[in-house]
């Protein structure tokens, strides 16, 4: 089920009103009450989740209660080694369900290209689940922290199955911590007007973001991507930052819905995207860019490798490590881990070169410089879009061919797009700066009634008139 679609459109009204206005109020009185608020939350997930195919319920019921099951077991081990044996058989067991729907057909594929051997009979060729690779690192996280000793075990299996499932970030995230999101679901919600019509806000401000800037400048790239033998220099780099942007809002735009639809049942999420184009450095980017993920990668991947190493190349070689796992995750395909590759090394110069940064910044007086500091925003920005060729093409040598073509004699030629196309991606730009230091573009509460129901109505015409209505969102394949 989509968030742009006309079923969602029907779905969150109804589980809203059954929500609060049924397993909060008529049986309020009841002992059971979060119990049957959060089993109702599970339904109407399985639900959501079980609109593309019923099948895949069987799957993330069973990664959900082998979670909960191994937190119990972690908790009563008798020794820290017995523990520990708990965490892995469960780690073992979601990345062995991952990688069996993911990547054994890859693998076997190029292993065979490889050795010259037929594949007949042993490619599974199955559908890949839409966003098993969100709810398997949110339930590994569980396991990892009750063995950390972040958050005990909870024997209440509804709850924890809520966590697992919650319809708004389900699919694409954000990936949540068990040490934010599950308490949420051990004690009693309450309504509150004012954080569901913050939610509201940022619901309409994400499907603004995906259908007006995102789906329209699909349009163009899939067009220039297509044809990238024909097309010129200045066209194939302006397609390519029109992609970066196509990501940013798909994604961001998904992220956005999903924490302001969980407002609405008094559910907070992790903000998953600050203003990652605003960044003045490649190591500023991954801080403020799919947050849940990097974080998630840094807490459960770099700094178990780095240990007590205080090596600097060791921890060069760590993040570069890390970022290679953050291009499997992303999909199976030698682009992918390439572009993982790309922004390792690009993080570790950036992060190197941090100090000798700051002193030609203090030298040369820069620090509160805008010029500066808009340079050092393109730079970043274009070092980006270079990598998201990777991201978007078939194959490595796609990327090659697209970067090469970029770079070439009519690199200065005027490139042919849209104006409408461009002046979406400008009010994009400009909305986001002008709130930058907020959570979401339609943070106006502070606003007066007049500018505040104007501002809502220019977006609603926006998506009406303007909107492309793409039927799929990029970060479902992952």
């Amino acid at each position: 089920m989509l968030f742009n679609s006309i079923q969602f459109a029907l779905f969150l009204p109804i589980v809203f009103l059954l929500y609060w206005f049924v397993f909060d109020r008529f049986i309020s009185k009841s002992k059971y009450q979060l119990r049957l608020q959060n089993a109702f939350v599970v339904v109407a997930s399985y639900v959501f989740y079980g609109w593309w195919d019923w099948r895949f319920l069987l799957l993330i019921a069973f990664t959900s209660f082998c979670s909960w099951g191994s937190g119990l077991l972690i908790g009563k081990a008798e020794s820290k080694k017995k523990a520990k044996t708990w965490m892995w058989l469960n780690i073992i067991l979601n990345l062995g369900i991952l990688a069996t729907f993911k990547y054994y057909d890859f693998f076997v594929t190029e292993f065979a290209q490889l050795f010259h051997i037929s594949t007949d009979g042993l490619l599974l060729k199955v559908i890949l689940p839409v966003g098993i690779s969100f709810y398997t690192f949110q339930a590994l996280s569980y396991s990892i922290d009750v063995y950390r000793g972040k958050i005990e075990p909870t024997r209440d299996i509804v709850a924890f199955f809520a966590f697992i499932s919650f319809f708004p970030q389900l699919v694409a995230g954000p990936i949540e911590r068990a040490t934010n999101l599950l308490p949420q679901f051990l004690k009693k919600r309450e309504f509150d007007y004012d954080t569901a019509v913050d939610g509201m806000r940022q619901i309409l401000w994400g499907l603004f973001k995906k259908i007006v800037v995102a789906d329209n400048c699909a349009v163009y790239v899939d067009q220039v991507f297509s044809t990238y033998t024909e097309q010129s220099g200045s066209t194939l780099l302006l397609a390519a930052v029109f992609f970066a942007f196509q990501l940013y809002c798909d994604f961001s735009g998904y992220s956005e819905i999903a924490i302001g639809t969980a407002k609405l049942f008094g559910i907070r999420l992790m903000r998953n995207f600050n203003n990652p184009y605003f960044a003045t450095s490649f190591a500023d980017y991954w801080k403020r860019n799919h947050i849940s993920l990097t974080t998630w990668f840094m807490d459960y991947v770099y700094y178990p490798l780095i240990g007590s190493s205080d090596k600097l190349w060791y921890w060069n070689l760590c993040m570069i490590v890390t970022f290679l796992l953050s291009g499997m995750w992303h999909g199976a395909g030698w682009t992918f881990l390439l572009w993982g590759l790309y922004q390792g090394i690009f993080i570790v110069i950036s992060m190197n070169l941090s100090k000798s940064r700051k002193r030609f910044e203090k030298k040369h007086h820069l620090k509160d410089s805008w010029v500066w500091e808009v340079f050092t925003m393109v730079v970043t920005f274009m070092i980006v879009c270079i990598g998201l060729i990777l991201f978007r093409a078939e194959s490595i040598g796609m990327a090659w061919g697209y970067v090469c073509g970029i770079f070439n004699s009519d690199f200065f030629a005027v490139p042919s797009v849209a104006r409408r196309l461009l002046a979406f991606v400008v009010l994009l730009i400009l909305i986001e700066w002008l709130h930058r230091e907020k959570n979401h573009g339609m943070e106006i509460a502070d606003k007066t009634l007049l500018i505040r129901w104007g501002y809502y109505l220019f977006i609603v015409l926006m998506i009406f008139v303007f909107g492309a209505f793409n039927e799929s969102f990029i970060y479902f394949q992952f």
